[in-house]
């Protein structure tokens, strides 16, 4: 689950990690009393969506307007929230169709004497969480890594035990922290650690990591992801579900018990296993086809389910075929048979449709397929599956 982030703000603040004093607007009148409230004569309004890259980022209508500007009164306030909110803002993480800006961040200015970078993931290899630091803040890190990865710094760390305050240091020597800046350095990255290990997240990014003209530390922008698998324990993090950012198919496929993420292909994919959509996609991609979606019906799905998975891909306008790819182990070959013969009765079969079943009653499932009378394409094998829904696809 990704959050706002002012909502990450709010999280910093729980655990207290500097951040500027800051206040969301929704309307261009509220960003003007915000300014007005904070006190200063700089601030910056920052477009609220679920995107990376908003600095950088315009305006669909109005090339013009970035997705973050500094502002130096309440009228200038008031004017950046009208060209933003509403609009749809387009970043190296939307895509050209863009996201809508329905509410915006008015932040107190700061003095800014250096940017770093601070992220901390899950590292699969080493078994848990490594902070990462950078003194490239304010940039993208995927290009810090690829091109000047001697520049990022890690430090691996056990959940119970937390960052290790001589880690810290290191790490803080290693960014050329001195004096006060180093035990401001190490509180912080100690800080953050817990919250990223308390509340079970994906990811915590801080970028840019600000040093100020008075030595102090402070996340000057927070991006927050979390576990979903982990949120039944985490209801106040459940309470920042912004729904309305969120893919439609992706929250109608998540509802129904569904694995499904959009893709920009035109050949939807109905697998149960995620290494089998995994294979699947991959032979499609290699027989010249481009998967619309990484739709997993897992082992244990219903008629109900498996029916709700076809109107998702039926539904999408991109779609110009569809392949259903099941290997029968928990799974049984005539639930899929039967919920694509419920799937065509309900919603009706728009576009070719090859099916490939193996594994526990594959037989019974193929012969439901065919004495069905519906237009169906049979494929033997992985391979033969994928060209031929490529073909289909035109």
């Amino acid at each position: 689950m990704n959050i706002h982030e002012f909502q990450g703000k709010q999280l910093l603040e729980r655990y207290g990690i500097p951040k500027p004093d800051g206040i969301v607007a929704k309307t261009p009148q509220e960003a003007s009393a915000a300014f007005e409230k904070l006190g200063g004569s700089l601030a910056v309004v920052k477009a609220q969506i679920h995107a990376g890259g908003r600095g950088k980022g315009t305006i669909k209508s109005n090339p013009e307007q970035h997705g973050v500007e500094l502002v130096r009164s309440a009228a200038d306030a008031a004017r950046v929230a009208e060209a933003l909110i509403g609009n749809e803002l387009v970043t190296i993480q939307t895509g050209p169709e863009g996201q809508t800006v329905k509410q915006v961040l008015v932040e107190a200015g700061c003095d800014i004497a250096r940017e770093l970078y601070l992220g901390i993931v899950v590292d699969r290899g080493e078994k848990k969480p490594v902070l990462m630091v950078s003194t490239e803040g304010g940039m993208d890190i995927e290009k810090v890594a690829e091109e000047t990865p001697e520049k990022i710094y890690k430090q691996g760390f056990l959940p119970a035990d937390g960052l290790a305050a001589a880690d810290a240091k290191v790490l803080a020597g290693k960014l050329g922290l001195e004096g006060a800046s180093v035990d401001a350095a190490v509180t912080f990255m100690q800080s953050i650690c817990k919250l990223f290990v308390e509340l079970d997240c994906s990811l915590a990014e801080i970028n840019p990591l600000v040093v100020t003209g008075s030595g102090d530390i402070m996340a000057l922008d927070a991006k927050v992801n979390f576990d979903d698998n982990a949120l039944f324990r985490h209801k106040d993090v459940l309470e920042f579900r912004d729904t309305s950012e969120e893919n439609p198919n992706e929250l109608r496929a998540g509802e129904a018990g569904l694995s499904y993420v959009q893709l920009e292909g035109n050949i939807g994919c109905l697998v149960n296993g995620a290494g089998l959509a995994m294979s699947t996609m991959d032979l499609v991609n290699l027989h010249g086809g481009h998967p619309s979606n990484f739709l997993d019906v897992g082992g244990g799905a219903n008629k109900d389910q498996v029916t709700e998975a076809f109107r998702i891909l039926l539904g999408d306008k991109n779609v110009k075929a569809v392949l259903v790819n099941i290997f029968g182990g928990i799974m049984q070959c005539t639930t899929i048979a039967n919920a694509v013969l419920a799937a065509y009765k309900e919603v009706g079969f728009n576009v070719p449709l090859v099916v490939r079943l193996e594994g526990t009653e594959v037989e019974e499932g193929r012969k439901i397929l065919a004495e069905s009378g519906v237009d169906i394409i049979t494929a033997e094998g992985l391979t033969d599956a994928a060209k031929k829904v490529v073909a289909a696809a035109g």
